[in-house]
């Protein structure tokens, strides 16, 4: 079996190619997946590149392919299409690699009309946009109308996670305002579904969101809250939230307290991996019914471009996305 291993912590170049790797056997409630692509995220690099693993680490969370075996117990059957989540959290076996062995949990069925590609996209972009639009609402899936009546401000629209919240908030029923930087970013923003999109650098944004939302809007789901503290208090309406997914700085994050005060905000923070079982199982549900419903998408068209890898170039697909480059960094492990 080919796999992805690093052993040490480090840039891309720690990543190699193993050709004879065990193959793995699942155990009790265990279901092997052969790895049809694998998606890769920016915490994939930043694990990679600051924590030394325990031995060896095969990385990515998140893929895509079809059930190989089956483990006693386990609700799944050999040749079932699915999609993976936090394969690598805390275990060695992430989807760089042909077969993997997770918990039954953390394998989801996709359905046929759902390209592997957009499987492998879903894990941690989406269901850290679902935990976002329910950071101030119950631990339940979004569907159709759940966000009804609500304007959601989506920071950095052409991201993963970005685009992810809007298609779901959009799919939920909410008005989607969004923030980007350029002309190219805006068309996936758009392409995405967004109903606003603003140029932050060529616009006032909280006077363009006043003037777009009156009344402030009611949630911000937030990828860069250093610089955007101020301005998310400013727009929010009363009683909004703020939902910080993720930052780019070491430094501590500083808050004008009493503008949160007197509007009652509230500021959560999120991380997927340790999100309680209860949201995160919602979230779950709620991403497997938006890729049913069709309201999940990826390709430039959607507003997801998608960048693609042999297995033996991960090194290189990992430094795309360290990079920043704009969309979605995929790796074609084994043929679909």
């Amino acid at each position: 079996m080919r796999a992805i291993v690093y052993r040490a912590a480090g840039g891309p170049e720690v990543l190699g190619l193993e050709s004879d790797r065990p193959v793995p056997e699942p155990g009790d409630g265990e279901v092997r997946v052969r790895i049809v692509v694998s998606g890769v995220n920016p915490t994939d690099w930043k694990s990679r590149s600051g924590t030394a693993p325990d031995g060896e680490q095969v990385p990515n969370q998140d893929g895509a392919g079809v059930v190989d075996a089956v483990g006693t117990g386990a609700p799944f059957s050999v040749g079932d299409r699915v999609w993976v989540w936090d394969a690598a959290y805390q275990r060695p076996n992430g989807t760089a690699q042909e077969l993997t062995v997770l918990p039954a949990r953390q394998v989801v069925p996709l359905p046929a009309p759902a390209s592997f590609d957009l499987g492998a996209a879903l894990g941690i972009p989406a269901l850290t946009a679902h935990l976002a639009l329910r950071a101030d609402g119950p631990a339940e899936p979004l569907g159709p109308g759940t966000l009804e009546g609500r304007t959601v401000l989506v920071a950095g629209g052409a991201g993963a996670v970005g685009h992810a919240a809007i298609e779901l908030a959009v799919w939920s029923g909410a008005r989607v305002i969004t923030t980007i930087s350029s002309d190219a970013k805006a068309a996936l923003a758009r392409a995405a579904g967004a109903h606003e999109v603003i140029d932050y650098t060529q616009e006032d944004v909280s006077a363009r969101i006043r003037e777009l939302a009156p009344n402030g809007v009611d949630l911000v789901v937030e990828v860069n809250p250093h610089v955007n503290a101020d301005l998310d208090a400013a727009v929010l309406a009363p009683n909004g939230t703020v939902a910080v997914y993720a930052t780019d700085r070491q430094e501590p994050m500083g808050i004008d307290v009493r503008p949160s005060m007197g509007k009652n905000l509230t500021w959560r923070f999120l991380l997927t991996y340790t999100a309680p079982d209860d949201a995160k199982d919602a979230a779950v549900a709620g991403v497997a019914a938006a890729v049913t419903a069709g309201a999940l998408r990826i390709g430039e068209d959607a507003g997801l471009p998608v960048h693609r890898f042999p297995l033996e170039r991960t090194a290189d697909a990992h430094r795309a996305v360290e990079e920043g480059v704009t969309g979605k960094v995929l790796i074609d492990v084994t043929p679909a």
